[in-house]
């Protein structure tokens, strides 16, 4: 993400947010940033492991409507 700004950019941002907010109130917007994009992964991870158990709860496919080992087609590697 920051890879394309370069060192200039990143000062110039951060002198920026100085005269924008102020020194004193960084630390605090900094925390609030970090609870907002820890609360982001948390809900992210909640999704996921809701969504599969649905894909493990599937029932398996009978062993008597599977193809032999021989005749299943297989993707050219």
């Amino acid at each position: 993400m920051l890879n394309g700004i370069g060192a200039p950019g990143i000062i110039l941002l951060v002198i920026l947010a100085l005269l924008l907010f102020g020194p004193n109130k960084l630390p605090e917007l900094g925390r609030a940033v970090g609870r907002t994009f820890r609360e982001f992964k948390e809900g992210t991870r909640d999704m996921i492991a809701n969504s599969e158990p649905e894909v493990k709860s599937e029932a398996p496919a009978p062993a008597a409507q599977k193809a032999p080992v021989s005749l299943e087609k297989r993707l050219p590697e």
